[in-house]
């Protein structure tokens, strides 16, 4: 199925995706009583926050994000993004990891999670996510670096 105007679209693998994050923050907040936010996850595997998940879970959570992507990838012939280089990557992934620190969550945390939960931080949080996603792709077209076609 194509989209007109997004020929690279895939709307069901969008959907299939969007369902497996729902029900796996669903099953964690259910089964473990805790928010599925990734960045703060991460943070309880590298020490730097501290809470009520065993470090040893948050480390094998971190390990699988990546493992399950190479592994999705290696059976659906995916590659490696072509809009950025690994050092693009590293350094954008610090500069994100330090927003999510700032704002207190990242976008599984608070658009996910905290938006189901109707939290007012996480419907700002989001709100903010959103906007600057949007006026970076707007800046970026205008200097010719076209993001979307």
């Amino acid at each position: 199925m194509t989209l007109p105007g997004f020929p690279d679209a895939a709307p069901l693998a969008g959907l299939a995706g969007g369902v497996l994050i729902g029900l796996a923050a669903a099953l964690m907040l259910l089964g473990a009583g805790r928010i599925a936010g990734v960045s703060g996850i991460a943070a309880r595997a590298f020490g730097i926050a501290s809470s009520s998940m065993p470090r040893a879970g948050a480390w094998a959570f971190v390990i699988g994000l990546p493992l399950g992507a190479l592994i999705v990838a290696s059976f659906s012939g995916g590659a490696a993004p072509a809009f950025a280089g690994p050092v693009t990557l590293a350094i954008a992934g610090l500069i994100v990891g330090f927003g999510t620190r700032l704002g207190s969550g990242c976008t599984s945390g608070h658009g996910v999670c905290g938006m189901s939960r109707l939290s007012q931080r996480s419907l700002v949080a989001t709100a903010t996510f959103m906007i600057t996603g949007f006026a970076t792709v707007a800046a970026m077209n205008a200097l010719g670096l076209e993001v979307l076609p």
